[in-house]
């Protein structure tokens, strides 16, 4: 790992074969802090635990990314607007968890996105996460509209966090639908928080919020003291969100 050459300019770390990283104070102001390496499982997981993430597009070298703040949801707090609760009492969809992961990543990477040209979720990037998902630390959330997958979200676990990586919907609030069921079975879990990763307005409205990088690789350095829960995940065959109950 050598620090040296340029990024639009900006002078970076470059990183060489082993799974390592500088720390994630070395970032530059946008978060930027390291270019190259690879998508092996052992280099991601290295990068979540240090609370780093890939973040690049197809035309462009892995760049590895730890903003300073950091928009964090604490499960706990989830806010869920009274429209939602509504769509979510009616029950059209149908909610699982780690039944179409390759389905929802691949959905998430052909999303169109206002605000972006193109996506990050490259086909090298599908693949690496298809490998975490076998591997039992990558998971996916999906909404079904009988046999179609409509909506969904996937991120990476460690500890007791998710790190959130992407979601997409096909129908109004699947995707909405999926993560509000899958905070509150987080939050029944004793998981502590959920790595938002980059500001967004959308997610500011769920509760959200934004914290220092200090704040928030404490808190990360707390919770990867458990254990993580690997392999696959399903719903709690009693659980419901608080929003069902007594509909």
């Amino acid at each position: 790992m050598t620090a040296g050459g340029a990024v639009r300019g900006m002078p970076v770390y470059r990183l060489t074969d082993a799974p390592a990283f500088p720390s994630p104070d070395e970032a530059e102001p946008d978060g930027l802090l390291a270019v190259g390496g690879d998508l092996r499982p052992e280099r991601l997981l290295t990068a979540y635990a240090m609370g780093i993430f890939p973040w690049y597009g197809d035309d462009l070298p892995i760049l590895w990314h730890s903003p300073d703040p950091r928009l964090v949801l604490i499960p706990s707090r989830l806010r869920v607007p009274r429209s939602l609760k509504k769509a979510v009492r009616r029950g059209k969809l149908a909610i699982r968890m780690d039944t179409a992961f390759d389905g929802v990543i691949r959905a998430c990477a052909g999303a169109a996105r206002p605000s972006q040209d193109g996506t990050w979720i490259t086909d090298d990037m599908v693949e690496a996460y298809v490998a975490l998902h076998d591997l039992g630390f990558a998971h996916s959330v999906e909404a079904w509209n009988g046999n179609e997958l409509v909506g969904g979200l996937y991120g990476v676990s460690l500890g007791r966090v998710f790190f959130g990586e992407s979601m997409f919907a096909r129908e109004a609030d699947a995707s909405k639908i999926a993560l509000v069921w899958f905070v509150r079975q987080f939050d029944a879990w004793g998981f502590d928080l959920i790595d938002c990763q980059i500001h967004t307005e959308h997610l500011e409205r769920f509760g959200a919020e934004l914290w220092p990088r200090d704040r928030f690789l404490e808190a990360l350095g707390r919770s990867l003291e458990s254990p993580p829960r690997r392999g696959r995940w399903c719903f709690d065959p009693d659980f419901t969100p608080t929003e069902l109950e007594g509909a």
